[in-house]
Protein backbone atom coordinates (compact mmCIF):
# COMPACT_ATOMS: atom_id res chain seq x y z
CA UNK A 1 0.00 0.00 0.00
CA UNK A 2 2.79 2.47 0.85
CA UNK A 3 4.62 1.77 -2.08
CA UNK A 4 1.30 2.71 -4.06
CA UNK A 5 1.12 5.62 -2.71
CA UNK A 6 4.45 6.77 -3.03
CA UNK A 7 4.37 5.92 -6.76
CA UNK A 8 1.53 8.29 -7.88
CA UNK A 9 2.87 10.89 -5.36
CA UNK A 10 6.02 10.84 -7.91
CA UNK A 11 3.83 10.56 -11.06
CA UNK A 12 1.89 13.57 -9.68
CA UNK A 13 5.06 15.66 -9.28
CA UNK A 14 6.36 14.94 -12.40
CA UNK A 15 2.95 16.09 -14.18
CA UNK A 16 3.11 19.12 -12.20
CA UNK A 17 6.54 19.83 -13.46
CA UNK A 18 5.72 19.46 -16.75
CA UNK A 19 2.67 21.41 -16.30
CA UNK A 20 4.82 23.89 -14.59
CA UNK A 21 7.33 24.38 -17.40
CA UNK A 22 7.89 27.84 -19.02
CA UNK A 23 6.62 27.50 -22.66
CA UNK A 24 8.82 27.64 -25.29
CA UNK A 25 10.00 30.76 -27.53
CA UNK A 26 7.37 30.65 -30.89
CA UNK A 27 9.77 31.40 -33.88
CA UNK A 28 8.92 34.16 -34.99
CA UNK A 29 8.84 34.68 -39.09
CA UNK A 30 11.19 37.19 -41.04
CA UNK A 31 10.86 38.27 -44.47
CA UNK A 32 12.40 41.01 -47.26
CA UNK A 33 10.64 43.34 -49.01
CA UNK A 34 11.03 46.23 -51.25
CA UNK A 35 10.78 48.05 -54.55
CA UNK A 36 11.95 46.54 -57.80
CA UNK A 37 13.03 49.76 -59.87
CA UNK A 38 13.95 49.54 -63.48
CA UNK A 39 16.31 50.50 -65.49
CA UNK A 40 14.61 54.05 -65.55
CA UNK A 41 14.50 53.97 -62.10
CA UNK A 42 10.59 53.37 -62.62
CA UNK A 43 8.33 51.07 -60.54
CA UNK A 44 8.82 47.53 -62.64
CA UNK A 45 5.60 45.68 -62.34
CA UNK A 46 4.76 41.88 -62.79
CA UNK A 47 8.78 41.30 -62.52
CA UNK A 48 10.23 38.23 -60.94
CA UNK A 49 13.08 38.78 -58.13
CA UNK A 50 15.08 35.65 -56.71
CA UNK A 51 15.91 34.72 -53.37
CA UNK A 52 18.86 32.06 -52.64
CA UNK A 53 19.46 31.32 -49.62
CA UNK A 54 22.91 30.28 -47.84
CA UNK A 55 22.63 26.75 -48.70
CA UNK A 56 21.46 27.40 -52.24
CA UNK A 57 17.95 27.12 -52.03
CA UNK A 58 15.82 29.70 -54.36
CA UNK A 59 12.42 31.06 -54.59
CA UNK A 60 10.77 33.50 -57.28
CA UNK A 61 7.93 36.10 -56.29
CA UNK A 62 6.56 38.33 -59.04
CA UNK A 63 6.37 41.94 -58.14
CA UNK A 64 2.81 43.61 -58.28
CA UNK A 65 1.62 46.46 -60.38
CA UNK A 66 3.83 49.17 -58.58
CA UNK A 67 7.01 47.27 -58.37
CA UNK A 68 6.43 45.72 -55.06
CA UNK A 69 7.76 42.52 -54.00
CA UNK A 70 8.24 40.72 -50.67
CA UNK A 71 9.53 36.98 -49.05
CA UNK A 72 7.90 35.96 -46.02
CA UNK A 73 8.57 32.83 -43.39
CA UNK A 74 12.25 33.51 -44.09
CA UNK A 75 14.95 31.86 -41.58
CA UNK A 76 17.86 33.81 -40.08
CA UNK A 77 20.80 34.04 -42.43
CA UNK A 78 22.26 35.97 -45.72
CA UNK A 79 20.33 36.03 -48.48
CA UNK A 80 20.80 36.87 -52.30
CA UNK A 81 18.29 39.24 -54.51
CA UNK A 82 18.93 39.05 -58.11
CA UNK A 83 17.15 39.86 -61.03
CA UNK A 84 17.44 38.62 -64.97
CA UNK A 85 18.21 41.73 -66.95
CA UNK A 86 16.99 41.33 -70.19
CA UNK A 87 18.92 40.18 -73.28
CA UNK A 88 21.07 38.69 -70.15
CA UNK A 89 22.46 35.24 -69.77
CA UNK A 90 22.98 35.10 -66.17
CA UNK A 91 21.26 36.56 -63.11
CA UNK A 92 22.00 39.76 -61.77
CA UNK A 93 22.77 39.60 -58.12
CA UNK A 94 20.81 43.38 -57.17
CA UNK A 95 22.20 42.82 -53.06
CA UNK A 96 22.36 41.00 -50.46
CA UNK A 97 20.41 40.90 -47.28
CA UNK A 98 21.26 39.87 -43.59
CA UNK A 99 17.79 38.43 -41.93
CA UNK A 100 17.17 38.31 -38.15
CA UNK A 101 14.70 36.73 -36.29
CA UNK A 102 11.27 38.17 -35.93
CA UNK A 103 12.00 41.00 -38.61
CA UNK A 104 10.75 41.99 -41.85
CA UNK A 105 14.34 43.72 -43.51
CA UNK A 106 13.42 46.74 -46.24
CA UNK A 107 15.41 45.97 -49.47
CA UNK A 108 14.62 48.49 -52.54
CA UNK A 109 16.98 47.35 -55.65
CA UNK A 110 17.14 50.46 -57.49
CA UNK A 111 18.35 49.47 -61.20
CA UNK A 112 19.02 52.70 -62.44
CA UNK A 113 21.53 53.46 -59.67
CA UNK A 114 23.09 49.57 -59.75
CA UNK A 115 23.24 48.93 -63.62
CA UNK A 116 22.36 51.61 -65.81
CA UNK A 117 24.89 54.32 -64.30
CA UNK A 118 27.15 52.08 -64.17
CA UNK A 119 26.47 50.66 -68.00
CA UNK A 120 24.95 53.31 -69.43
CA UNK A 121 25.59 51.74 -72.89
CA UNK A 122 23.64 48.58 -72.14
CA UNK A 123 20.92 50.85 -70.61
CA UNK A 124 20.55 52.82 -73.88
CA UNK A 125 20.48 49.30 -76.01
CA UNK A 126 17.77 47.66 -73.31
CA UNK A 127 15.64 51.00 -74.49
CA UNK A 128 16.37 50.98 -77.82
CA UNK A 129 14.72 47.95 -77.63
CA UNK A 130 12.11 48.32 -75.92
CA UNK A 131 10.83 51.14 -78.22
CA UNK A 132 11.60 48.56 -81.32
CA UNK A 133 9.07 45.87 -79.35
CA UNK A 134 6.62 48.86 -79.08
CA UNK A 135 6.46 49.50 -83.20
CA UNK A 136 6.54 45.96 -83.99
CA UNK A 137 3.54 45.67 -81.47
CA UNK A 138 1.90 48.78 -83.85
CA UNK A 139 3.30 47.54 -87.19
CA UNK A 140 1.58 43.92 -86.76
CA UNK A 141 -1.39 45.48 -85.76
CA UNK A 142 -1.45 47.35 -89.32
CA UNK A 143 -0.03 44.72 -91.37
CA UNK A 144 -3.35 42.87 -90.10
CA UNK A 145 -5.64 45.55 -90.65
CA UNK A 146 -4.17 45.66 -93.82
CA UNK A 147 -4.52 41.96 -95.32
CA UNK A 148 -8.09 41.92 -94.04
CA UNK A 149 -8.84 45.04 -96.14
CA UNK A 150 -6.64 43.44 -99.05
CA UNK A 151 -8.88 40.40 -99.04
CA UNK A 152 -12.21 42.27 -98.78
CA UNK A 153 -11.06 44.07 -101.67
CA UNK A 154 -10.13 40.81 -103.79
CA UNK A 155 -13.57 39.29 -102.21
CA UNK A 156 -15.31 42.65 -103.91
CA UNK A 157 -13.80 41.99 -107.43
CA UNK A 158 -14.59 38.32 -107.87
CA UNK A 159 -18.47 39.04 -106.30
CA UNK A 160 -17.99 42.20 -109.27
CA UNK A 161 -17.65 39.18 -111.95
CA UNK A 162 -20.61 37.12 -111.05
CA UNK A 163 -23.17 40.05 -109.60
CA UNK A 164 -26.14 40.99 -111.42
CA UNK A 165 -25.40 44.37 -113.60
CA UNK A 166 -27.33 46.16 -111.02
CA UNK A 167 -25.01 44.91 -108.40
CA UNK A 168 -21.39 46.02 -109.85
CA UNK A 169 -21.14 49.31 -109.75
CA UNK A 170 -21.83 48.75 -105.70
CA UNK A 171 -19.06 46.23 -105.70
CA UNK A 172 -16.05 48.14 -107.92
CA UNK A 173 -16.31 50.75 -104.91
CA UNK A 174 -16.38 48.71 -102.53
CA UNK A 175 -13.06 47.20 -104.03
CA UNK A 176 -11.55 50.14 -104.49
CA UNK A 177 -12.18 51.50 -100.95
CA UNK A 178 -10.91 48.17 -99.45
CA UNK A 179 -7.91 48.48 -102.01
CA UNK A 180 -7.19 51.79 -100.68
CA UNK A 181 -7.85 51.06 -96.80
CA UNK A 182 -5.55 48.31 -97.61
CA UNK A 183 -2.22 50.23 -98.43
CA UNK A 184 -2.86 52.62 -95.65
CA UNK A 185 -2.72 50.20 -93.49
CA UNK A 186 0.66 48.69 -95.18
CA UNK A 187 2.25 52.00 -95.27
CA UNK A 188 1.62 52.51 -91.76
CA UNK A 189 3.12 49.02 -91.26
CA UNK A 190 5.87 50.41 -93.12
CA UNK A 191 6.49 53.44 -90.95
CA UNK A 192 6.00 51.74 -88.07
CA UNK A 193 8.56 48.80 -88.31
CA UNK A 194 11.99 48.64 -86.72
CA UNK A 195 14.84 49.33 -88.87
CA UNK A 196 16.05 46.24 -90.81
CA UNK A 197 12.98 44.67 -89.79
CA UNK A 198 12.80 41.23 -91.24
CA UNK A 199 9.01 41.66 -91.96
CA UNK A 200 9.82 44.74 -94.02
CA UNK A 201 9.92 42.24 -97.72
CA UNK A 202 6.74 40.72 -96.58
CA UNK A 203 4.75 44.30 -95.86
CA UNK A 204 6.18 45.75 -99.26
CA UNK A 205 5.30 42.67 -100.94
CA UNK A 206 1.79 43.24 -99.46
CA UNK A 207 1.64 47.09 -100.40
CA UNK A 208 2.77 45.97 -104.10
CA UNK A 209 -0.51 43.67 -103.56
CA UNK A 210 -2.71 46.57 -102.71
CA UNK A 211 -1.37 48.82 -104.83
CA UNK A 212 -2.06 46.45 -108.07
CA UNK A 213 -6.09 46.07 -106.41
CA UNK A 214 -6.64 49.75 -106.46
CA UNK A 215 -5.28 49.95 -110.18
CA UNK A 216 -1.83 51.51 -109.69
CA UNK A 217 0.79 49.36 -111.55
CA UNK A 218 3.75 51.57 -111.05
CA UNK A 219 3.14 52.00 -107.79
CA UNK A 220 2.94 48.32 -106.79
CA UNK A 221 5.71 47.31 -109.23
CA UNK A 222 7.93 50.07 -106.79
CA UNK A 223 7.05 48.11 -103.74
CA UNK A 224 7.91 45.16 -105.17
CA UNK A 225 11.67 45.94 -106.30
CA UNK A 226 11.57 47.31 -102.90
CA UNK A 227 10.94 44.07 -101.22
CA UNK A 228 13.57 42.40 -103.60
CA UNK A 229 16.55 44.97 -102.97
CA UNK A 230 16.10 43.55 -99.03
CA UNK A 231 15.73 40.00 -100.10
CA UNK A 232 16.07 38.98 -103.71
CA UNK A 233 13.64 35.50 -103.06
CA UNK A 234 11.97 33.97 -106.09
CA UNK A 235 8.18 34.44 -105.47
CA UNK A 236 8.54 38.16 -104.81
CA UNK A 237 10.31 38.11 -107.98
CA UNK A 238 7.18 36.23 -109.51
CA UNK A 239 4.44 37.87 -108.03
CA UNK A 240 6.55 41.44 -109.83
CA UNK A 241 6.76 39.98 -112.84
CA UNK A 242 2.74 38.84 -113.10
CA UNK A 243 2.56 42.68 -112.00
CA UNK A 244 4.09 43.57 -115.03
CA UNK A 245 2.74 41.16 -117.09
CA UNK A 246 -0.80 42.21 -116.40
CA UNK A 247 0.06 46.18 -116.75
CA UNK A 248 1.76 45.45 -120.53
CA UNK A 249 5.50 45.68 -119.52
CA UNK A 250 6.25 41.90 -121.44
CA UNK A 251 10.10 42.50 -121.74
CA UNK A 252 10.02 43.41 -117.78
CA UNK A 253 7.97 40.39 -117.06
CA UNK A 254 9.83 38.13 -119.00
CA UNK A 255 13.40 39.15 -116.91
CA UNK A 256 11.30 38.87 -113.56
CA UNK A 257 10.21 35.55 -114.46
CA UNK A 258 13.48 34.28 -115.40
CA UNK A 259 15.12 35.70 -112.41
CA UNK A 260 12.41 33.99 -110.23
CA UNK A 261 13.33 30.38 -112.54
CA UNK A 262 17.35 31.05 -112.01
CA UNK A 263 16.84 31.70 -108.28
CA UNK A 264 14.75 28.49 -107.73
CA UNK A 265 15.45 26.16 -110.00
CA UNK A 266 13.66 22.93 -108.74
CA UNK A 267 10.37 25.33 -109.50
CA UNK A 268 11.55 26.93 -112.71
CA UNK A 269 8.75 25.46 -114.36
CA UNK A 270 5.90 26.83 -112.05
CA UNK A 271 7.57 29.77 -112.89
CA UNK A 272 7.25 29.84 -116.50
CA UNK A 273 3.95 28.15 -116.65
CA UNK A 274 2.74 30.81 -113.84
CA UNK A 275 3.89 33.40 -117.15
CA UNK A 276 2.46 31.82 -119.62
CA UNK A 277 -0.99 31.85 -117.58
CA UNK A 278 -0.94 35.85 -116.72
CA UNK A 279 -0.70 36.00 -120.75
CA UNK A 280 -3.26 33.84 -121.34
CA UNK A 281 -5.68 35.44 -119.51
CA UNK A 282 -4.87 38.83 -120.25
CA UNK A 283 -5.96 37.75 -124.14
CA UNK A 284 -1.98 37.90 -124.65
CA UNK A 285 -1.73 34.41 -126.32
CA UNK A 286 1.27 35.26 -128.57
CA UNK A 287 3.25 36.37 -125.55
CA UNK A 288 2.28 33.36 -123.52
CA UNK A 289 3.98 30.90 -126.03
CA UNK A 290 7.24 30.89 -125.14
CA UNK A 291 7.03 30.78 -121.49
CA UNK A 292 4.81 27.42 -121.68
CA UNK A 293 6.89 26.00 -124.24
CA UNK A 294 9.43 26.46 -121.33
CA UNK A 295 7.35 25.31 -118.60
CA UNK A 296 6.66 22.39 -120.66
CA UNK A 297 10.58 21.58 -121.27
CA UNK A 298 11.15 21.20 -117.42
CA UNK A 299 7.94 20.02 -117.18
CA UNK A 300 6.75 17.57 -119.50
CA UNK A 301 4.14 15.65 -117.27
CA UNK A 302 2.35 18.70 -116.37
CA UNK A 303 -1.15 18.17 -118.63
CA UNK A 304 -2.16 22.25 -118.13
CA UNK A 305 1.23 23.53 -119.51
CA UNK A 306 0.39 21.81 -122.92
CA UNK A 307 -3.12 22.45 -122.97
CA UNK A 308 -2.49 25.92 -122.94
CA UNK A 309 0.65 25.81 -125.22
CA UNK A 310 -1.93 24.15 -127.81
CA UNK A 311 -4.65 26.36 -126.97
CA UNK A 312 -2.59 29.56 -127.68
CA UNK A 313 -1.11 28.40 -130.68
CA UNK A 314 -4.08 27.84 -132.12
CA UNK A 315 -5.08 31.41 -131.32
CA UNK A 316 -2.10 32.61 -133.79
CA UNK A 317 -3.98 34.69 -136.65
CA UNK A 318 -1.26 33.71 -138.85
CA UNK A 319 -2.07 30.07 -139.12
CA UNK A 320 -5.25 31.14 -141.11
CA UNK A 321 -5.60 32.13 -144.49
CA UNK A 322 -8.59 32.64 -146.62
CA UNK A 323 -8.66 30.69 -150.02
CA UNK A 324 -11.34 31.51 -152.05
CA UNK A 325 -14.31 30.41 -150.52
CA UNK A 326 -12.86 28.36 -147.34
CA UNK A 327 -10.51 29.36 -144.35
CA UNK A 328 -7.36 27.36 -144.45
CA UNK A 329 -6.07 26.23 -141.55
CA UNK A 330 -2.03 25.56 -141.02
CA UNK A 331 -1.54 24.88 -137.51
CA UNK A 332 1.97 25.72 -136.03
CA UNK A 333 4.55 22.63 -135.71
CA UNK A 334 3.79 21.01 -132.46
CA UNK A 335 0.68 22.15 -131.82
CA UNK A 336 -1.55 18.97 -132.57
CA UNK A 337 1.40 16.90 -130.56
CA UNK A 338 0.63 19.29 -127.31
CA UNK A 339 -3.07 18.65 -127.64
CA UNK A 340 -2.23 15.20 -127.65
CA UNK A 341 -0.06 15.02 -125.12
CA UNK A 342 -3.01 16.78 -122.85
CA UNK A 343 -5.22 13.93 -123.60
CA UNK A 344 -2.46 11.60 -122.57
CA UNK A 345 -1.44 12.96 -119.60
CA UNK A 346 -5.15 13.71 -118.32
CA UNK A 347 -7.63 11.86 -119.92
CA UNK A 348 -10.98 12.77 -117.34
CA UNK A 349 -9.72 15.72 -116.19
CA UNK A 350 -10.73 18.94 -117.33
CA UNK A 351 -7.65 19.61 -119.31
CA UNK A 352 -7.69 16.16 -121.15
CA UNK A 353 -11.05 16.73 -121.75
CA UNK A 354 -10.78 20.65 -123.21
CA UNK A 355 -7.56 19.05 -125.27
CA UNK A 356 -9.62 16.39 -126.84
CA UNK A 357 -12.66 19.20 -128.07
CA UNK A 358 -9.40 21.31 -129.27
CA UNK A 359 -8.03 18.91 -130.79
CA UNK A 360 -11.47 17.41 -133.04
CA UNK A 361 -12.28 20.91 -133.88
CA UNK A 362 -8.32 21.58 -134.87
CA UNK A 363 -8.33 18.41 -137.31
CA UNK A 364 -12.21 19.59 -138.80
CA UNK A 365 -10.61 23.16 -139.17
CA UNK A 366 -7.16 21.77 -141.14
CA UNK A 367 -9.58 19.92 -143.94
CA UNK A 368 -10.58 23.37 -144.55
CA UNK A 369 -13.75 25.97 -143.78
CA UNK A 370 -16.10 26.49 -146.11
CA UNK A 371 -17.23 29.87 -146.36
CA UNK A 372 -20.03 32.21 -148.21
CA UNK A 373 -17.73 35.49 -148.24
CA UNK A 374 -17.08 35.78 -151.58
CA UNK A 375 -20.96 33.57 -152.59
CA UNK A 376 -23.45 36.19 -154.77
CA UNK A 377 -27.02 36.36 -153.42
CA UNK A 378 -29.22 33.87 -155.38
CA UNK A 379 -32.48 36.14 -156.77
CA UNK A 380 -35.34 35.45 -155.57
Amino acid sequence: MKLWVRTWMAAAVVALMVCAAPPRAKAQDSGISGTLLDLEGKPWPDYTVTLESEQGTKTDTKTDKSGKYSFTGLKMGTYKLSVMLPYQKEPYVAGQVKVSGGQTVPADLNLLELVAKKNPEYAAAVKKQAEEGKKTVGMKAHFEAGDVALNAAKQAKADQAKAPADQRDTLKQQATDEAGRAITEFEAAKASAPEKDPNLPLIYSRLGDAYEAAGRADDAIAAYKAAIEIKPAANFYMNLGGIQGRAGKTEDATASFQKAAELDPANAAQAWRNYGIIMYKVGKTQEAIEPLKKSTELDPKNAQGWYLLATCMTADPSIYKTTGSSIEVNPKPGTVEAFQHAIDLDPNGPYGKEAKAGLDQLKQMMGGIATKVNEKKKKP
